[in-house]
């Protein structure tokens, strides 16, 4: 599955088995329509997000930064003490682009450029790339 969408906070380190790394986030994603009565209305999906690839990326995975993610998405099952039987969506990813503003320059009269990251599957070339 293929979403964009707005990091909640930042992105985590962890390490499991003593020996490998991923990078958890959570991804908020928006749908925005109008209804029969033309008032504008918006509803918001949370992913929680791992990615096994690349763990240097997480530095630039801060909260408000707008992520492309292409991976698998499934719906997990869980017992909250408090609310019963719960669900929420996760995403294994494969591929994160990542878009962020940058100024060109401290001067304010300067306009920002838009550049985007993009980590995922090695290919050819790609030994020059810092994550």
């Amino acid at each position: 599955m293929l979403f964009t969408g707005r990091l909640t906070g930042d992105a985590a380190v962890k390490t499991v088995n003593g020996d490998k790394q991923l990078i958890n986030f959570t991804v908020a994603i928006n749908q925005r329509w109008k209804d029969k009565a033309g008032e504008k209305k918006e509803k918001a999906a949370f992913i929680d997000c791992t990615y096994w690839r690349h763990t240097g990326l997480a530095e630039y995975l801060s909260k408000g930064a707008v992520v492309e993610i292409l991976g698998w998405v499934e719906a997990e099952a869980y017992q909250s003490t408090t609310r019963g039987l719960q669900s929420r969506l996760t995403c294994t990813c494969d591929t994160i682009k990542l878009f962020t503003m940058t100024a060109k320059s401290n001067d304010p009269a300067n306009s920002t450029e838009k550049t985007a990251v993009t980590a995922g599957a090695k290919a050819a070339g790609d030994d020059d790339l810092p994550f």
